[in-house]
């Protein structure tokens, strides 16, 4: 099933649900030693309930800067594809595109969108138009 961002009208297409399942087990496993939420509570605990409030999207983006800067230090060897199964590895396995270099550019959307760029812009979005960002399933 495909997911993506819903900000009002907007929409932001991520991909397959085990891709954004993967990027919060990532950031709950490398980011906050498998504390979920205990260092980037808006995006790990309010987005993965299905939504950030247009009120928090700063701290959100806040959040997600540090994420984006702290992934590039892991190599994509250290991707988590389900924190609660971790030998759960991505359907690739490690064949993956030369460019990606560290976690911070791993994921990727279904239509060949940097993941952190896509989910920035949304929360962008979000505050633009005073309206919440969800998660939704098509």
């Amino acid at each position: 099933m495909a997911v993506g961002f819903k900000v009002k009208f907007y929409w932001y297409q991520i991909g397959h649900g085990d891709l954004l399942h993967s990027f919060f087990s990532t950031v709950a496993y490398n980011l906050e030693g498998e504390k979920w939420g205990s260092c980037f509570p808006v995006i790990m605990k309010e987005l993965y309930q299905g939504r950030i409030k247009w009120e928090n999207a700063d701290k959100a983006i806040e959040e997600l800067s540090i994420i984006q800067k702290e992934l590039q230090t892991f190599t994509p060897d250290k991707i988590i594809w389900d924190i609660e199964d971790l030998s759960k590895q991505p359907p690739w396995g490690s064949n993956i595109s030369k460019d990606i270099t560290d976690l911070s550019n791993y994921f990727v959307t279904s239509d060949g969108k940097d993941f952190i760029s896509v989910f920035l812009h949304a929360l962008k979005k979000a505050k633009e138009v005073n309206s919440d960002l969800e998660i939704k399933s098509i």
